[in-house]
């Protein structure tokens, strides 16, 4: 069986909606490597918690659930967005609401959680080689990784964005609520004792404030030749 560790990983981090989850899909797809959306695990956890009727304040309780969950990426039978079955229910949709990720972001804070899905991030690097996109892939999970990437943009642009596609999933939002939202989880997420939120040692930085989505996947390709 192959060294996991010879499996080349690219890193994508960043904050909500940045655009790493669709620059790692694009990527991912050109290189015909494996995806990892780490952010959909926390969400995943955070959601089964609630099925659940855990206090997400309740460290233990939600640790218990991050090592049980049964998570699994299923690709969709029209090609569309992987879906995301969470204890055998599609909870796709669920997952990408702003609950959701204010859930992700209050147990992301908790150690043991992120110890307890250590592993499982780990065990996407299979050949010929892994996408890895999240928060703390190129600081954390995957400091080896042969290129590092770190996309931003203004919490303005990142609120439209996420505007744009609640919208178009038929879900009632402000763009001032988005916004306020976004900005509360950036310092959350930046000031967390664990896995702080912020460029790996080396790592490209890419501003997408108003970058069409083709010039940030070339910015990628112009470092990574595949």
């Amino acid at each position: 069986m192959a060294d996991p560790a010879a499996v080349p990983v690219l890193t994508i981090d960043g904050p909500s909606g940045s655009g790493k989850g669709t620059i790692s899909r694009l990527v991912a797809e050109r290189l015909g490597w494996r995806l990892l959306d780490s952010g959909a695990l926390y969400r995943a956890v955070g959601y089964a918690a609630g099925e659940e009727g855990i206090d997400l304040s309740d460290a233990e309780a939600v640790t218990r659930c991050a090592r049980t969950v049964k998570i699994r990426f299923q690709p969709s039978a029209d090609g569309g967005e992987t879906r995301v079955l969470v204890n055998g229910h599609d909870a796709t949709d669920e997952l990408r609401t702003e609950t959701a990720g204010a859930a992700a972001s209050a147990i992301a804070v908790i150690p043991s959680v992120r110890e307890a899905l250590v592993d499982l991030q780990h065990a996407f690097r299979k050949a010929p080689g892994l996408v890895a996109d999240g928060r703390d892939m190129g600081t954390v999970i995957f400091p080896d990784a042969a290129h590092k990437f770190f996309l931003t943009a203004s919490a303005a642009e990142r609120a439209k964005r996420r505007y744009k596609q609640l919208k178009d999933k038929g879900l009632s939002v402000t763009l001032a609520t988005l916004q306020r939202e976004i900005e509360a989880r950036d310092e959350r997420d930046a000031s967390r004792p664990v896995a702080p939120l912020k460029p790996a040692e080396g790592a490209v930085v890419i501003d997408t404030t108003g970058m069409p989505i083709d010039e940030v996947v070339a910015k990628v390709f112009a470092v990574v030749r595949p």
